[in-house]
């Protein structure tokens, strides 16, 4: 995954959700955006590049939203397959 194509795509939802009069409602609604709609490979690659130079460019509120949601947005593990 290309880290600044899903940074610029974060950030776009962040725009969106900037205009809401209630901050908690709308870093709420950010990590609801990406939970639901962002396939778990995507999510993955955003958290784990969230302290690194990809993400210097990230939303404040986006950053915000993720770090506050950060384990409703870690994609669970796949469980191994019985033997």
């Amino acid at each position: 995954m290309d880290i600044a194509h899903l940074v610029h795509m974060a950030n776009r939802i962040g725009q969106f959700f900037e205009a809401m009069p209630d901050r908690p409602e709308a870093l709420d609604g950010i990590a609801e955006h990406l939970r639901k709609f962002w396939e778990p490979r995507m999510r993955r690659t955003l958290l784990d590049a969230l302290d690194g130079p990809g993400c210097a460019e990230l939303h404040p509120m986006v950053r915000e939203a993720v770090e506050r949601h950060r384990a409703a947005l870690t994609p669970k593990t796949a469980a191994a397959p019985a033997a």
